[in-house]
Formats: C-alpha cells, structure tokens, sequence
C-alpha cells in the first residue's frame, strides 16, 4: 500500500538459459501470474506484466551497455555459478568465460534496465542476486556522472530468508528443476520431500544430526511453528530424518493447500488473467515512456 510496485514477468531472462528450449515459455509465463495472484497480489495496487511486450526494456538495455564495461560483468559470481551449471565452464578462467554467450553474460545490464525503467528505488531480491543489485547501483551512478541525474540507485530488500535452498541443497529455481511451486498436490509435494537432501552424517535415527546442513531442516524454520524444538531434537538423535520429512510435508501442506485452491479458480478465470496482463502492460509503457524521454534528452538522442 505504501510502495508502486511493478512485478514483470521476464520472458526475455529465461532465454539466457534456455534458448535451445523456448517451445513452454509463454506457458511458463502464464504460471508465473498464476502463482502471483495465489500467492495474494492484488493487480488493483500492482502493476503485473509481461517484459517484452514493453520494449522500451530493450531500448535501455542497449543504451545503457554502450557504457557498461567488459570487466563489471565478466566478475559477476553468479553468472559464472550459472555457466558451471549449464556445464560451460570449469574454473571461470578468461577462455572459459568466452563461452558464455553475450546475452547470458549481460543479462545483469538487461535486469539493470528492468529497475531503472520504472525509476525503481527498492527490489526484494535473493542473496544471489546482490551481486546483480549492486552493478544496477554501479550502472546508475556512471549514467548519471556522465549525463546528469537522471537515474535512482536502487536499494536491496531482503526477506527474513533471503536464500531457500531447492530440494537438492543449491538455490531454489526452476531452472535447475529442484524447485517446489505453489500448484504442488499434496502427492507431489510429499514426493519432493521424500527427495530433499539431509545430513549425510546421520544415518540412523538415533545418530546426532547437523541441521544447519539440512535442506528439510531449513524448509522447517520457513514453514514449522515448531522448527526450534525439531533442531533441538535432530541435534540429540531423537528423531530420524524419515519421520522429520513427514513432519515438514504436513507443515508445507497446511500453508501452500489455500494457495493451491485459489490458482486453480485463477486458473479457470484465463480472460481475467489476460485482463490483468493488458492493464499492466498499459501502465508499465507509459511509466518506461516518461523514462526514456528523460534518458534520450539527457544522452542528445532527442531535443
């Protein structure tokens, strides 16, 4: 209520990564808005839309790489973390991170042209992605040192769990198919579970466990009004790490069952859906419009 917030859907992101395999992009899309409205926006006090049906993104993505140096991105962790995923490269040597192809490598520039577009002055992010924050912030301050004060520094808002790991221990994403998702039945959560990783150490039920290396442990402070006690007992081999899965399907169950519900009636309402989309996309192009005519003035592209 206090902020404007603007939630984009960046379609033109998820080709960094999977370009080879776009045929479920738009579909992709579309459950990322479902997931949205679940999970509670109101497209009454937010703007929900698509990236590249507001081209003005591309249009400052290009301007502002004219000024963005080589070295900036090619110190970027997570796009290096990112390339040792796809199997790119091995120790991000110089001629490893030429194989990277130039839009995954500048995909920060195209996420600093996303903030900036909407003047934004605060992002919720995830602890991976300070990194890309922070070269926004370096991106605004060289623009304007060059062509006047015409750009925010955005600022990073981190949750009270600014990292949830996935089922197999890295960074929650869909990319690397270790996510859990809003729409999960009760089947395939219990199933996700079952596949979380644990303390290689305890393989016993009585065998004193390490919860802070535990991926189920980790889900439990997120989602268990009774995560301090299971550390407790996990740390004193009271109980095994079968009955503590299920103790955390119950507890992701209890939380994510409303939310399912209410995506299956948004998922059954796909006019509205397309409603909130064009609304959106109204508000968001005549917000990165102003944006431009101020960015093109300030590099002489325009009177």
């Amino acid at each position: 209520d206090r902020c404007e917030c603007y939630f984009i859907v960046v379609d033109w992101h998820a080709l960094t990564t999977s370009y080879r395999d776009s045929k479920n992009l738009r579909s992709h899309c579309r459950e990322m808005v479902l997931d949205w409205l679940a999970a509670g926006l109101d497209p009454e006090k937010c703007v929900m839309f698509t990236q590249s049906q507001v081209k003005e993104h591309a249009e400052l993505h290009l301007l502002l790489s004219m000024i963005v140096p080589t070295p900036w991105l090619l110190r970027n962790p997570t796009v290096k973390e990112q390339a040792r995923e796809m199997g790119l490269i091995q120790d991000g040597s110089d001629n490893e991170v030429s194989k990277i192809d130039f839009g995954h490598l500048g995909y920060p520039v195209l996420q600093a042209a996303d903030i900036m577009l909407y003047r934004g002055t605060h992002v919720p992010v995830g602890e991976d992605q300070l990194p890309h924050l922070e070269l926004s912030r370096e991106i605004a301050r060289r623009f304007n040192s060059i062509y006047g004060e015409v750009l925010p520094e955005p600022q990073a808002l981190l949750t009270p769990a600014p990292k949830v790991p996935g089922i197999d221990g890295r960074k929650m994403s869909k990319s690397y198919d270790n996510s859990i998702e809003l729409g999960e039945t009760a089947g395939s959560l219990e199933a996700k579970i079952r596949r979380m990783f644990t303390d290689p150490a305890k393989i016993r039920q009585n065998d004193k466990g390490h919860p802070e290396g535990c991926v189920v442990y980790a889900m439990h402070k997120l989602y268990s009004p009774f995560a301090a006690t299971r550390e407790q007992e996990c740390r004193d081999g009271a109980v095994g790490c079968v009955q503590c899965k299920k103790d955390l399907a119950g507890s992701m169950e209890a939380v994510i069952a409303p939310f399912r519900e209410k995506r299956r009636q948004w998922e059954a309402r796909p006019g509205a859906v397309d409603e909130i989309l064009e609304s959106g996309r109204k508000k968001a192009q005549a917000a990165a419009e102003k944006t431009m005519a101020q960015v093109r003035r300030a590099m002489h592209l325009t009177d």
